[in-house]
């Protein structure tokens, strides 16, 4: 699979060039467009299954002459491919990914999002695997890298994902707010380098909050 970007940083879209017969899995509501002949499944079976509670994904397969896939975000935002090498794992945030190849599996109780939010209800996923993965930020992507040692505390909402090679602990950002480890709502990261963390300038909790409030002082 080849991933090209356009729109970015502001309205990305991602074209999953696919050759005959590649798979690959999607956010299911991303879709925006495909080659004719590709086949959707939205309810992938294996290998592309992809298990997880918060995880809505589905299959699409090239035809025999290879076709492309367009998918983008619900939120205005930057794109960005993260290309697995086959050996490290990422943690990404559910609400951030978008595609993988379907050399690319998921487990969202894989043994280091175990020790960070124990079962599979939390906000993070787990993606292993060898090509790329596409992840979406609502604003701008930052990356954040880390020398041996170095420290860092970023808020949960803010976390689009980081290598498993990185030391983290989450814990509740104030020890009297409201905390959900279903959205990573009062929760931050600190994380010791070296590695690398993806974040997005804004925060899909704070806008749902946002819009909470505007809708709830008008009725």
């Amino acid at each position: 699979m080849q991933v090209r970007t356009r729109h970015t940083p502001t309205f990305g879209v991602a074209r999953l060039v696919l050759a005959p017969g590649e798979p690959v899995l999607v956010e299911r509501s991303s879709l925006v467009a495909s080659s004719y002949g590709v086949v959707y499944e939205p309810k992938p079976g294996p290998p592309l299954k992809a298990q997880g509670k918060g995880v809505t994904a589905a299959g699409c397969t090239a035809g025999p002459e290879g076709g492309w896939v367009d998918v983008a975000p619900p939120l205005p935002g930057d794109l960005h491919v993260l290309e697995l090498d086959g050996i490290t794992g990422w943690c990404v945030a559910k609400t951030s990914w978008l595609a993988s190849a379907g050399t690319v599996g998921m487990d969202p109780v894989a043994p280091p999002l175990r020790a960070l939010q124990g079962g599979d209800g939390g906000f993070l996923t787990y993606v292993v695997g060898h090509g790329p993965v596409v992840l979406t930020c609502y604003g701008t992507l930052d990356i954040v890298v880390l020398a041996p040692g170095e420290l860092v505390s970023i808020a949960g909402g803010h976390v689009v994902g980081f290598g498993e090679s990185l030391q983290c602990r989450l814990r509740a950002l104030a020890p009297d707010g409201a905390q959900s480890m279903r959205t990573g709502e009062g929760l931050a990261f600190d994380f010791a380098g070296p590695g690398v963390v993806l974040t997005q300038t804004r925060s899909p909790q704070q806008l749902g909050g946002w819009l909470h409030g505007a809708i709830g002082s008008r009725s």
